[in-house]
């Protein structure tokens, strides 16, 4: 029997579970699988409507009684860097980028281990394993590549990101760095460097994943001139971020039905 994939993508959601980001909350996902011929098209539609790619799976929050998790992004051509931001790049000037194809290394793996160890302990990827790590980083049926940056002399890898090509922009999808290096601030330096890389490739956005208005985890992201969120359906430019609160109300999220009705697919149809 010939099986054939849907025409469009199918949503679901997820089982709740505690938020990671704020206490007493719980989490619950809207997601749909990333695969076919298509795949490129349905993440650059879904990327600029607030989705995230997690291997072979689109994903936004779809929390029952909270819409805190705003999707973020740079304006490349809006930013400049702070002062405080030019004093990381001249930090950092000493380091080799060199971007390769989504493959995983025992080195990545073993700096990923010291990342988690050290600042993510009791996180949801605590226990990832070697092929786990490996599976986060090679399943990808779209444009992705690893950037990693080492010293000077290339032999010490500090800093990894995975990071996705878009139509408009390179999504982040997850970084990590050396802990034993804090006065180098990485996390932001790999963004600055993204940023950089962008306005290389002439591409408008950096896509940074969700800022969460009361969660120290996401708070240096406000940090960057130029950020937008996704809120009410279209992004926006952040003005000051103190003026953004958590939104918990508990009819602050509409319907599933309705926020896949609200989902804008690219059309897949053959040209010609």
């Amino acid at each position: 029997m010939r099986h054939t994939l849907p025409l469009a993508p199918q949503f679901y959601v997820t089982a709740p579970q505690p938020c990671p980001y704020l206490d007493g909350r719980m989490e619950r996902k809207l997601f749909t699988a990333l695969q076919g011929e298509n795949a490129e098209k349905l993440n650059d539609s879904l990327s600029q409507q607030g989705f995230r790619r997690s291997q072979n799976v689109l994903y936004r929050p779809s929390c029952a009684e909270c819409s805190a998790c705003l999707s973020a992004r740079i304006d490349v051509a809006a930013f400049s860097a702070s002062k405080s931001q030019k004093r990381t790049l001249r930090r950092n000037a000493d380091l080799d980028r060199r971007a390769t194809s989504p493959w995983a290394t025992e080195d990545q793996y073993a700096l990923f281990r010291d990342y988690l160890d050290s600042r993510h302990a009791d996180g949801g990827m605590a226990d990832m394993d070697v092929f786990e790590f490996a599976a986060m980083v090679e399943e990808t049926p779209i444009r992705s590549r690893v950037v990693e940056y080492t010293n000077a002399s290339g032999k010490a890898l500090i800093g990894v990101s995975l990071t996705d090509v878009l139509s408009d922009g390179l999504s982040m999808v997850y970084s990590f760095y050396t802990p034993d290096a804090p006065k180098r601030s990485l996390g932001t330096y790999m963004i600055l460097d993204h940023i950089r890389i962008a306005q290389e490739a002439n591409l408008p956005y950096v896509y940074l994943g969700y800022w969460v208005p009361g969660s120290q985890k996401m708070g240096y992201k406000s940090k960057f001139a130029g950020l937008e969120v996704y809120l009410g359906g279209a992004w926006q430019k952040m003005k000051d971020p103190e003026n953004f609160s958590p939104d918990t109300h508990p009819l602050s999220t509409d319907p599933i039905a309705e926020q896949v009705a609200n989902i804008s697919l690219p059309d897949t149809r053959p040209t010609g």
